[in-house]
């Protein structure tokens, strides 16, 4: 998994590439919780346009950084998901909480 920050004043997108699962969520929660902790961003968007494959500990990846986020008062979209990927996004019910472009 290849993260890519890039830092607009309030706005963090992070750009993934490669394989969002158990083998990396953890890594990427620590560099992304990280980055929200400099505590100047309120929105983050994340890119999932060169994500291949998202698991369960993917979604959980993104539930706890929604969650990180909110108790900031800030937003979060997911942006760019393929087909696959969006396909999973839908059937964890993601969407009702985190828009989805």
């Amino acid at each position: 998994m290849n993260l890519e920050f890039i830092e607009s004043g309030q706005v963090l997108t992070i750009r993934l590439k490669g394989e969002l699962d158990h083998h990396s969520a953890d890594e990427s929660r620590v560099l992304i919780d990280e980055k929200i902790n400099e505590g100047k961003f309120n929105k983050m968007v994340i890119d999932f346009k060169n994500l291949d494959f998202i698991d369960s500990s993917g979604i959980g990846f993104i539930i706890g950084r929604y969650k990180v986020i909110r108790k900031r008062n800030g937003v979060i979209e997911i942006i760019n998901a393929g087909k696959k990927v969006r396909k999973i996004l839908d059937m964890s019910g993601i969407g009702k909480i985190i828009e989805i472009k």
